[in-house]
């Protein structure tokens, strides 16, 4: 009955033959049944059970399952960031072109997505752009055809990113940069979830000049998140735009923080200090955090030596 249960739910039913061989295994620490006497159980052997879903899962037809979309862009973006030598860029585009011949439309598209990665990364920003309207162009249901895969692991994040990605590439036009950040937020407001379009948004506003929206908007995203060492470093940028070299380090200071690294972070701090534009305010909040981040130290030396 199990193994009827999860066959119709959709699992795996292999993983039930691992199951019982832990159970066999837990059962002879606390004492199985001898074989002689299996007949008085009110169930069959652990053993008996393994051979049997065994036989059970040789007898069920091969159903060919293909992973969602997500998946297969994840693992094309993967696929192309892991190894970004000459050769494995050789190797990557070669497989990406395999597997165009596939005829399910998600590998086909995952194929797409990582060729639009990958000429991204080799600076070719007209070849990106192309592979990826390919891609959506791939998995784009058809007018009047509703799809399951529509609604869930359609890939809309991904291309989302993919796009806003390839107009904030180098050398761009100031033009380009703009259309970047109206689609980032025209993104980060379809996908609020998504912590990659946050940040790509605040990206383009640094790209298109808009230094003082980007300003506002990483400081609120540093108050929401800020085990984020990026959102921080963004932040100091925009105030380096601006030529506020006080708040620039102590934005950076914040992203040491985050990242660990309390004596750079110190530092920081001290060239806040010593920055001609810090104002009063600044530096009270510089004297309370470099006090609090020293007593961090020393706490955590003190751990140390008690270990």
């Amino acid at each position: 009955v199990g193994f009827q249960i999860m066959g119709a739910g959709g699992y795996d039913v292999t993983g039930i033959v691992g199951f019982f061989r832990r159970l066999q295994s837990a059962t002879k620490l606390s004492g199985d049944i001898p074989a002689n006497l299996a007949h008085l159980s009110s169930h069959p052997l652990t053993a008996e059970r393994i051979v049997d879903m065994q036989a059970r899962i040789r007898e069920m037809p091969k159903k060919a399952r293909v992973d969602n979309l997500d998946f297969q862009l994840v693992r094309a973006r993967a696929r192309v960031l892991q190894d970004e030598s000459v050769s494995g860029r050789r190797d990557t585009k070669n497989a990406f072109e395999t597997q165009l011949k596939e005829t399910h439309r998600h590998l086909q598209a995952g194929a797409q997505y990582g060729l639009a990665l990958l000429a991204l990364r080799e600076g070719n920003v007209l070849d990106a752009q192309s592979w990826l309207d390919k891609a959506r162009a791939t998995v784009k249901p058809k007018e009047g055809v509703l799809s399951a895969e529509s609604s869930a692991g359609d890939g809309a994040t991904m291309f989302a990113g993919l796009s806003i990605e390839i107009k904030l590439a180098a050398g761009q036009a100031p033009a380009v940069a703009k259309q970047a950040v109206q689609e980032a937020d025209a993104a980060r407001q379809r996908f609020p979830l998504s912590r990659a379009i946050a940040r790509q948004y605040g990206e383009a506003l640094l790209a298109a000049g808009q230094f003082e929206e980007a300003t506002r908007y990483l400081r609120d995203q540093t108050q929401l998140y800020r085990e984020e060492p990026k959102l921080h470093d963004m932040l100091a940028r925009a105030y380096s735009k601006q030529g506020k070299i006080a708040l620039q380090h102590m934005a950076l200071a914040e992203s040491y923080v985050v990242a660990g690294a309390l004596p750079a972070a110190v530092a920081q701090l001290e060239l806040a200090r010593k920055a001609g534009d810090v104002s009063f305010y600044d530096q009270a909040v510089i004297d309370a955090r470099e006090r609090e981040l020293k007593a961090r130290q020393k706490a955590e030396k003190e751990e140390e030596k008690e270990r």
